[in-house]
Formats: structure tokens, C-alpha cells, sequence
């Protein structure tokens, strides 16, 4: 596999020292296409540094993931790696500074915009009242060119919970989610099992602004805990008329076999299930495959490689 060229601070694994640049030397690497003959479009896909950091019980720090594409030639050079045509970028984060992600917003747009068409962009914002200006300011950037979307984890604090926000944090949220509903665009929330971005947190925050706010879960809830609750209120939420997505990076098998399996024997939210690959964190061969060797309609591969993508984040209407 094709490998990205690091920042000299960049950690390595075994000694924590710095990795040279030829060990991510893109330019020298044979593309791989991975996509067999499919188009394939990834609505999750990292860009930016990451610092290292001493992680958990690390006594120095480390970098768990490749650095993610930085520069329109490395970003087109990770397409052609892994076959993918299109791609939504997000900032890279993982480290709990919260100006971090926030700084890699000008990066994302202006790889937007030189992007030819072939990708999109998610803009960092947050619903902490601590990080009310730095949201402010990324919300300036939303009419830039290729801007689909709004990303938001509770990852570095906070909840997903409507119930337990604050007065202030509250407000925050709405001023988010309106930007998002006057431009008819998706919020892109990371879900995981437990603590903040718990999919039970979400289920409120759907009822209240769903039928209104293009809800994008990331990873399908998350985890097998959070699998068996989202897809047991799937069919209730599409019926219902919330507009809520998916994609499958990070699920468990069971949980994308399951859901392509209903969606194959029922249609019901066929056009909301999407592919991410979540590069660096995740990896491209292994989310394929998940999707790609369940036995289903080619349709329903279709839609979920690449044509529920271009609807939500690439058409002209998008």
C-alpha cells in the first residue's frame, strides 16, 4: 500500500523519535487500485497533522496512524491508491486539545476548492461554550467551495444528550444546527459505545431536529452495543421521516451484513447507507470488503459505494 509522507515531529511506534520523510514517501510508490472495477466514494476520509501524543499509559508520545493527506497532490495521489473517485475530507483529530481539529478547517476548504470536483469538505465545529469562538469562526467558511457538510464529536467533551446541555450549550447547538438547516446540509457526528457520543444520546437530539437536519451517524452507532440500538430503531426512524444516514467505517460485520441484508429484502433506507473508509484510523481494504463480500443485490452495492454519496454530498442539489 502506497504510504504518505510524515511531518518530521511525527512519533514513532517503537522509539517515539521521529520518522524520516522517506518513510512516507508517496511519490515513490506504485498506486494500488483497490476498488476492482467499482466506483467507490468515501464520505470519511482524514486530512491534516496529528501531533503525537502520550496516549493512555504511553510514557512517550506516539502517532497510533499515518499523517493524512495535506496537499492536493498527496489527497489525489490517496485517492488513486485505494481506487476511490470522490471523498469527503474532514480534520484529522484524535488528541484532546481542542483547538486542534479546528485548525485544520482552512486546510480542508482550500483542499475543497482545488479539488476538481472530486471532494468535499466537513468544516470542526463544536457545542462546548469554550470553543464558541473558534465555531463562529468556522462557520465563516461555509459557503466556501465543495463545503457539504459540519463535523462534531463528543469525543473531547460533552454529550450528545439534548437533556443534559446547558443554557449556553444549547444555544451553540442551535446556532450549529441552523447554519447546517439553511444550507440543507448534513452534520457529520462520530458515534462510539459509551460516554458522550453513546448512540442513546442521539436518539433524542434526532427527535427534536431530524425531520429538519440531515443527520449523518458516523460508524452506525458504534460498537455492537450501539449496532443492535440503531438498527432496532432504523426502520421506525426512516418511517418516521428523520433524516438520518449512516456509514459503515468501523462497524462490526455482523452489523453491515445485517443492514445490507434488510436493505436488500425491504428497501427501507436504501438510499442512507454510505461508504467511509475513516483513513488514516481505519483502512480502505477492510471497509471495502465488508461491503463487497456480502451476499446481496448489486444495487444495493452501487448505492452504498457511490450513489447515496453523490446525492448527499456531490451532486449539484447536494
Amino acid at each position: 500500500m502506497c504510504m504518505m509522507h510524515s511531518h518530521a515531529s511525527a512519533g514513532n511506534l517503537a522509539s517515539g523519535e521521529g520518522l524520516s520523510s522517506e518513510s512516507f514517501n508517496y511519490n515513490e510508490q506504485k498506486p494500488l487500485t483497490m476498488g476492482i472495477g467499482r466506483r467507490v466514494f468515501s464520505v470519511h476520509n482524514h486530512v491534516g497533522h496529528l501531533d503525537p501524543w502520550a496516549f493512555y499509559e504511553s510514557e512517550e508520545p506516539i502517532s497510533p496512524a499515518d499523517p493524512g493527506p495535506e496537499t492536493p497532490e498527496e489527497l489525489d495521489f490517496f485517492m488513486k491508491c485505494r481506487g476511490i473517485e470522490k471523498t469527503l475530507i474532514i480534520p484529522n483529530y484524535g488528541i484532546p486539545v481542542q483547538a486542534q481539529p479546528f485548525s485544520h478547517n482552512e486546510l480542508v476548504a482550500n483542499l475543497c476548492k482545488q479539488g476538481g470536483g472530486k471532494v468535499a469538505g466537513a468544516l470542526w465545529v463544536s457545542g462546548l461554550p469554550q470553543n464558541r469562538e473558534r465555531t463562529e469562526e468556522a462557520l465563516k467558511l461555509l459557503d466556501q467551495p465543495g463545503i457539504k457538510a459540519l463535523k462534531m464529536s463528543y469525543l473531547l467533551g460533552g454529550t450528545a444528550d439534548p437533556n443534559k446541555w446547558d443554557e449556553q450549550t444549547l444555544l451553540l447547538h442551535e446556532t450549529i444546527f441552523q447554519a447546517a438547516i439553511e444550507r440543507d446540509i448534513a452534520i457529520h457526528f462520530h458515534t462510539s459505545p459509551g460516554a458522550g457520543s453513546d448512540i442513546t444520546g442521539f436518539f433524542e437530539l434526532i427527535k427534536r431536529w431530524g425531520k429538519d437536519l440531515k443527520i449523518h451517524l458516523v460508524h452506525m452507532g458504534g460498537g455492537v452495543s450501539g449496532h443492535i440500538r440503531l438498527l432496532s430503531h432504523w426502520k421506525e426512524l426512516i418511517e418516521g421521516g428523520y433524516r438520518v444516514y449512516l456509514d459503515t467505517s468501523w462497524a462490526i460485520g455482523f452489523a453491515v451484513r445485517k443492514l445490507l441484508q434488510d436493505l436488500d429484502r425491504t428497501g427501507i433506507g436504501v438510499d442512507r447507507v454510505m461508504f467511509g473508509c475513516d483513513e488514516p484510523w481505519s483502512d480502505f481494504e477492510s471497509e471495502f470488503w465488508k461491503i463487497q463480500g456480502v451476499k446481496v443485490s448489486d444495487e444495493i452495492k452501487e448505492r452504498i459505494f457511490w450513489a447515496n454519496a453523490e446525492d448527499m454530498y456531490f451532486s449539484k442539489q447536494a
